[in-house]
């Protein structure tokens, strides 16, 4: 008597359900993790440029809040204008995140303009009628806390770069990206350059 062979969709069904296993063992084993933790380092990366970007917006109103009350104090002021048109022409897209170089430019970039902006809050503690002035006093509190939202935007990227890093580091990680993504790189984090770099600068003058 012949042998029955299985028919063609018996064949297909048996074909789904094993393409349907191994893609279940494939994402408990953490296959789709790098690509995953890449898309969160970008994502963590866009609100660090975001914040630095609002900080940015704040500078030109308020040297011109200080001008009025400061004119003689021109070369803080040339300074942290100087300081703004560095910081704002280096940007750092998704493919930049891993050039140690360019990372280290901009990071210098924004540290400059950070230490100008506290040397121009430092020269407003001579001036009670400009401490006194709401506009500057609305810009004070703003500066104030987006120091503090790039604080913790700098926090969250460092965070998501030493999550991706480490599962390409790591087993299974390490495994999926000599197979699978073997061209995507470790990612360049934040380095502090100056004591106490990861906190935010003080600008209350109380």
């Amino acid at each position: 008597m012949p042998t029955r062979h299985p028919s063609l969709p018996d064949t297909r069904l048996w074909r789904f359900a094993l393409v349907l296993v191994m893609a279940v063992l494939l994402t408990g084993c953490g296959v789709n993790n790098i690509p995953t933790y890449d898309e969160q380092v970008k994502s963590a990366w866009a609100q660090v440029e975001n914040q630095y970007q609002r900080r940015a917006d704040l500078v030109p109103n308020l040297v011109e809040t200080v001008k009025g009350f400061a004119r003689q104090e021109q070369e803080t002021l040339t300074a942290v204008v100087e300081a703004r048109s560095e910081a704002t022409s280096i940007q750092i897209d998704a493919e930049s995140l891993d050039d140690p170089q360019k990372m280290r430019q901009f990071e210098q970039a924004q540290q400059q303009l950070t230490g100008a902006l506290s040397r121009l809050m430092a020269v407003s503690e001579r001036y009670p009628e400009l401490k006194s002035n709401q506009n500057f006093l609305s810009l004070q509190s703003q500066l104030e806390g987006t120091e503090n939202r790039i604080a913790v935007a700098r926090r969250d990227y460092i965070t998501a770069v030493e999550r991706y890093n480490t599962e390409i580091r790591t087993f299974p990680g390490r495994l999926w990206h000599s197979v699978l993504y073997s061209d995507m790189e470790i990612r360049e984090s934040f380095e502090a350059t100056t004591e106490n770099a990861d906190q935010a600068p003080q600008v209350e003058f109380e």
